[in-house]
Parts: C-alpha cells; structure tokens; sequence
C-alpha cells in the first residue's frame, strides 16, 4: 500500500517537473521582449463654415501627398465676402494715396484765377491811391479821401496774400493726421482680405502632411454643418509605437534613443525613435500581457516607427540595458 501511494507521489512530481519544462525552456530560448501596440492619432478636417460639400477628391484608405487636394465646401458665400474685401482694400488704398496728393489742375486753376482776380483789385486799389495822394496835397479832397483809398489798397493786398496761401495749401494735400488715419484704414482693409484668403483656403483644405485617408464621413452633395469633421486623415509623423517598460528599466528609455521592435507580417529590422516617457507609473493595462516581466507598476513610452505601420498592431519591443 505505501509503495502505490509513493508510486503516485512520484508519478504526480514527475507530472509536475514535465509541465514546468514544457512551460519554461521554449522561453528560455527567445529573448525578453516588452510588449505594446501600434497607435494612430487620426485628424479630422473640417470647414469653419456650413455649407454643401462641392466636391471630395480623395476615398478612404487612399494615400495623400502634402498639399493635395481633399475637399471642397460650397465656396459661394466666402468667395463674395473676399472680393468684398478686396474692394474695401483697393478703395482705401485710393483714398490713402488721394490724401497724399494735391488738388486736380482743373481746381487748382481755380485758385490760380482767384489770385489774377486779387491782383487786379489791388492794382486798381493802388492806382487810386496814386490818384487821390495829390488831389489830397493840393487841396482838391478831403484827408479822409486819402485815409480811404489807403485801406482799400491794404485790404486789396492781404486778398491777395489770401488767395496765394490758398493756393499753396492745395498743393500740400491732406494733414499729417489725416493721412496717418488713411493708412490705417489702408492696414484695417488688407487684415480683412487676408481673413477672407484664409476662410476661403479653409473650405478647400489641402493635406498638411503624408498621410492615409482613414475615413470619409460626408460626400458631394451632402450638407456638412460648420466644424464638422467632412473626413480624417492618419498622417506619418501621428502613426507611433506605444509600449510599456518596468520600473526597475525606466532609466534606460530617454528621449532620443531608438528601440527596435517586430511584429507579425512585417518587415525585419524595424526600430523606432523615442520621443515620449511618462513621467508617472501606471498599474499594467489589463490588454497587456508580458511574456516575461511581471511588474504591476510600468512606466507609458511613446516612439515613431520608422515604417508605415497599421494601428492596432500589436509589437514585441527588444528591451533596452
């Protein structure tokens, strides 16, 4: 009876040191890996202004160069309120260099036959003058006759110096005021333009970067109400390796270093530069599941692959010493 029962003793351990090995030497001979995943950080175009979508130049899943066309929002509208500005910029503009200059020929000719008048009246003033001066010695007027004349040849004189200063104020143009106020309405007007420049480019947006059209949400046709995302774009630089390290490794993930990484289906000898490390711990995501580490409390590192890869994805990141 004691030699079954340590024969089942002996059965069940070797059981036991069997699984142990069937479990334990395959990891044996693959190195550590920390695990993570692919993510994408997709932006969503939209227009600042409702409007019906005109037109839809990409499909989803397309890949788009930087500056390539994506959509167009009915323009009708924002185009208006640009050539508006543009003539609000050009009348400004007219008027700025209007107060700069001096009178036209034609109202400056008119000043000019008004000193002709002026000098005429104070030649016929002083020719009286002439007159009266001897008639006065001799006896034939009165002093006051004299003191008459004499004024009038003065005041004939200042209508002239009144009309020359006249003239010559014509020619100045506007006050410094005056145009100083001009060229600002000049400023306040091209503000406007470049404004109505950007809502109008905004309603045809192009791709800031290399990206892949992730989805289309509106098409030619539809209504799309203002900032409303008409498609999303996944762009190169957004597309990132997220892993997670130990605490006891954080030291060695700076920002700068590159880690290489594999995953299923792709090409060999990926890596990635690190350009993001938490700076707080975290409890291990329920979806991660290390093959070797244990660690409840890991540190978020956040790299940019140097291939295109899918979110969702997930990697086996070579750990860093």
């Amino acid at each position: 009876m004691n030699r079954q029962r340590l024969l089942v003793a002996g059965l069940i351990g070797a059981a036991a040191v069997i699984a142990g090995l069937v479990m334990w030497v395959p990891r044996m001979d693959r190195p550590p890996t920390l695990s993570g995943y692919i993510e994408g950080e997709p932006l969503y175009m939209a227009a600042p202004v409702a409007g019906t979508v005109r037109q839809v130049s990409v499909v989803r899943g397309q890949d788009v160069a930087a500056g390539e066309a994506l959509f167009v929002v009915d323009p009708a509208q924002v185009r208006a309120q640009a050539d508006q500005a543009s003539a609000e910029a050009a009348a400004a503009q007219a008027q700025a260099q209007d107060a700069r200059k001096g009178q036209r020929p034609a109202e400056l000719a008119v000043f000019e036959a008004n000193i002709a008048a002026a000098e005429a009246r104070a030649r016929d003033a002083h020719a009286d003058l002439r007159r009266v001066q001897p008639l006065v010695r001799q006896g034939w007027y009165a002093p006051a006759r004299l003191d008459d004349a004499r004024a009038a040849a003065e005041a004939a004189d200042a209508q002239v110096r009144a009309a020359r200063k006249q003239r010559d104020a014509a020619l100045l143009g506007a006050r410094e005021d005056q145009v100083r106020a001009a060229d600002a309405r000049v400023t306040q007007a091209q503000a406007a333009v470049t404004g109505a420049a950007a809502r109008l480019a905004e309603v045809a947006p192009r791709a800031p970067a290399r990206a892949r059209v992730e989805d289309v949400f509106f098409h030619p046709g539809e209504w799309a109400p203002a900032n409303q995302p008409i498609l999303s774009l996944l762009p190169d630089e957004r597309i990132k390796v997220r892993f997670f390290v130990p605490e006891r490794d954080r030291a060695a993930y700076r920002i700068g270093r590159t880690v290489r990484f594999a995953c299923d289906g792709c090409a060999s000898g990926l890596s990635a530069r690190i350009e993001f490390v938490a700076p707080r711990p975290e409890f291990t995501p329920p979806v991660i599941y290390s093959r070797e580490a244990r660690d409840r409390l890991v540190y978020l590192v956040e790299a940019r692959p140097s291939a295109r890869l899918n979110p969702g994805q997930p990697v086996d990141v070579e750990p860093l010493s």
